[in-house]
Parts: C-alpha cells; sequence; structure tokens
C-alpha cells in the first residue's frame, strides 16, 4: 500500500498570522495517525519559522514516525541530529523551503550532509524536478529516497500538464529501477492527485499538507484524512 504522509507545516503558520496559542500540534499529529496517515513532516527553515525547535521536538514525542525537509545547510543538520527525525527530507532553499533541489548550483554540496546523517541512523530523499538527470544524479550522490516536485506541474494548462506528468512519468521509472524510494509532494490536493498518481504508479509515497488541512476545517481531520488514504492506496 502507497504511504501517506501528512506535512503539518499550516499549523505553525497559522499559530505565527493569528498569535494563537491554543493550536496543540502534538494531539493533531496524534489524530492523524488514528485516522491513517503512516508519517508526519514539518519543514524548518535557517530562521526556524513558522516551526520551531520546539514543534519539532512535541511533534518528535508525538509522532511514531517523524519526517524532517529542510535544506542542506550546517545549521539545519544540527537541527536534525538533535530532533532525530525518521528520515530527512533534502529541499531548496526557498522562502518556505517547500522547493526543489537545483542539483546544478554551485556550492550544493550533498555528500558530507548525507553521510553526517547516515552515520547517526537518519536516511535521507531529495526533492528534485520532474527530471532524468535529475534522478542519476541524486542516485549517485547514494542517497536512497527521491521526492519529485510537483507544484509547478498542478495548474498547468491541460495540453502542458499533461506533457509535464509524462515528464514525470519517466523520472519515476528510472528511479524504480534504480530500486530508489520514491514520494511526490508540492502542492497536491484531492482534485489532481489522481491524475498524477495515474502517471505514476510506482510511486511508494504521498505527501499532502495544506490542502488537507484546509479540507479538515470544513469536515473534520478525521473524515478528511480517511477519503485521502483511500484516494492515495
Amino acid at each position: 500500500m502507497r504511504r501517506l504522509n501528512l506535512g503539518l507545516d499550516g499549523l505553525p503558520a497559522l499559530r505565527e498570522a493569528t498569535g494563537s496559542r491554543a493550536l496543540d500540534l502534538p494531539a493533531a499529529v496524534t489524530l492523524a495517525e488514528l485516522a491513517g496517515v503512516d508519517a508526519i513532516r514539518l519543514g524548518v527553515t535557517e530562521e526556524l519559522r513558522p516551526v520551531r525547535e520546539t514543534d519539532v521536538a512535541d511533534a518528535r514525542r508525538a509522532a511514531r514516525r517523524l519526517e524532517l525537509r529542510m535544506a542542506p545547510t550546517p545549521g539545519l543538520v544540527k537541527i536534525a541530529l538533535e530532533g532525530r527525525p525518521d528520515r530527512v527530507i533534502l529541499s531548496g532553499h526557498g522562502t518556505d523551503g517547500t522547493g526543489p533541489l537545483d542539483l546544478r548550483a554551485r556550492g550544493v554540496a550533498l555528500d558530507p550532509v548525507v553521510r553526517t546523517l547516515a552515520e547517526a541512523g537518519i536516511p535521507t530523499a531529495a526533492v528534485v524536478t520532474p527530471d532524468l538527470e535529475a534522478v542519476k544524479r541524486v542516485h549517485g550522490e547514494s542517497i536512497p529516497g527521491i521526492e519529485f516536485y510537483t507544484g509547478s506541474i498542478v495548474d498547468l494548462p491541460d495540453s502542458e500538464r499533461r506533457a509535464e506528468l509524462e515528464r514525470l512519468g519517466d523520472a519515476v521509472r528510472l528511479a524504480a529501477k534504480l530500486h530508489m524510494s520514491i514520494g511526490l509532494g508540492g502542492a497536491l490536493s484531492f482534485r489532481v492527485l489522481p491524475e498524477v498518481l495515474e502517471a505514476c504508479p510506482a510511486a511508494d509515497s504521498v505527501c499532502v499538507g495544506r490542502a488537507a488541512l484546509g479540507r479538515a476545517v470544513l469536515v473534520g481531520m478525521d473524515r478528511t484524512l480517511r477519503d485521502l488514504r483511500a484516494l492515495v492506496a
């Protein structure tokens, strides 16, 4: 069965936007796991906003499986070593840290980060654009997992989206041949998820964040995640 990962960055972001102290991250983690979520994900940035170190610690205590999304920088590696997530997802340096790595950029040195985390018993995956060369680069860095960023695909016009989904499918097939774990994430919603999964049935996991939290406001967390679990299976 394909794994469902839930990004909960939206809760700390709401706390920061509203100043509310009533948002209970551990309770949300527990509810999500009871509804069938396989892993909880938080993303940290160098500014430690909106997700704080205390959020990582709270989620670690509450979650059976916690993933930490972050850029491959020394300061954030320290956060990961202290927080002890079950997996680290290496992503880009954008303002919210959700984008893909630019593997062509100068100064992108993944090997020291991957090696440090591996020595601490923390496996890694890399967020990349759906591109065959990106798959080869991640595999060459001995990173066991890859997550294809779908945020730049889902809102394209139909003809362009179909072409990009074909490109995504090709990248997923190559990653599968290389025996990598394969995830999908980035702006996925209930509307687009079936189309994306149809293009790449070999994907092992899906990460959904704000779309799930937004729907949960209307129909509740339990129903939202059970519906999502049914879509992902």
